[in-house]
């Protein structure tokens, strides 16, 4: 019996979904055109493209030349449609209340500075790996390594990053309502039981 568990509302829609995804090479061309442009210039392009929903795709000049990118080849390369087998799923999500699931994120957080995290991005930036390369991959290593190289005060950082999980948490929710909406039932756990009613509730699902 195959499990997906964990990551992103997206990543298990497009398995159950059967996504055509291709893998998207460099474009070095693209990229020496779009090399001088700024970030506000990048969102504009980016944004002739496709309905920006959030800002993740361009909150850094990286990550929006690698999203024009990754357009501009699609558009090039348009995906056919292929069959996929249905999937016989049974699709769980643990339903947690706004203010306890904030006050989880917050507590984990600083779980994860107290366990070494700011370290982790100091040993990284030692090892030669360079700052932008580290802030293009957002949430923790974007504000860590802002902090560690100054640009941020702790309290700035700290306060900074547990925003950014808050609204990330926020639209995760709103995607899985979205796949609600788009005919996948989840079958949804209260966070709140007894783990032995958890392991109950879904053997009963698993039957049925």
């Amino acid at each position: 019996l195959p499990i997906l568990c964990g990551g992103t509302g997206l990543y298990i829609e497009s398995v159950l979904k059967g996504y055509n995804l291709m893998p998207v090479p460099e474009n070095p061309d693209l990229r020496a055109n779009l090399a001088q442009k700024s970030l506000p210039e990048l969102t504009e392009i980016l944004s002739s493209y496709k309905v920006l929903h959030n800002t993740t795709d361009v909150d850094t000049v990286k990550r929006a030349i690698r999203a024009i990118e990754i357009e501009e080849y699609y558009r090039l390369h348009p995906t056919e449609a292929r069959a996929f087998p249905e999937i016989r799923s049974l699709v769980i999500g643990v339903d947690i209340e706004r203010d306890l699931r904030r006050n989880k994120i917050t507590k984990r957080l600083r779980q994860r500075l107290d366990e070494g995290m700011i370290d982790e991005i100091k040993g990284l930036l030692d090892e030669g790996i360079p700052a932008e390369d580290l802030i293009y991959y957002g949430l923790e290593y974007k504000y860590l390594t802002r902090y560690v190289l100054g640009e941020l005060t702790y309290e700035e950082m700290f306060r900074g990053l547990e925003t950014a999980i808050h609204q990330f948490a926020k639209r995760q929710m709103t995607w899985f309502r979205g796949m609600e909406r788009r005919g996948i039932k989840i079958n949804w756990l209260d966070a709140g039981w007894p783990m032995e009613q958890k392991i109950g509730q879904i053997k009963d699902w698993l039957l049925q």
